[in-house]
């Protein structure tokens, strides 16, 4: 079993840049799609993007398409999502996870493993 732990958010201004990444631990992380999801309060999780296990197939939400960059070192056991052009309503806890699979890559129910989330907040 693959273990996740998500890092780097922080708070910056709109129209900043910032990257998070996901390190795995445990099990060959090169077997695993990966996917980014956020949660806003009071708002349930939304997914934001989506990598399969070999990088050949992404995945994006329309509100973070053009702005949001998902990569993944297998090598380094380590997933990316490069923001930029951030703006508030960016503003989320953002979660990384795993999947066995390459399909649906939208859904939360395809992710077995989730790490805990890191908090973006952009301000105005």
């Amino acid at each position: 079993q693959v273990q996740l732990v998500a890092s780097g958010g922080g708070l910056v201004q709109t129209g900043s840049s910032l990257r998070l990444s996901c390190a795995a631990s445990g099990d060959h992380f090169g077997i695993y799609s990966m996917g980014w999801f956020r949660q806003a309060p009071g708002k349930s999780r939304e997914f934001v993007a989506g990598l399969s296990w070999d990088g050949g197939v992404s995945r994006y939400a329309e509100s973070v398409k053009d702005r949001f960059i998902i990569s993944r070192d297998n090598a380094k056991s380590t997933g990316f999502l490069q923001m930029y052009s951030l703006r508030p309503e960016d503003t989320a806890v953002y979660y990384c996870a795993a999947a066995r699979y390459e399909e649906r890559l939208d859904l939360v129910g395809v992710y077995h493993t989730w790490a805990q989330g890191t908090q973006v907040t952009v301000s105005t």
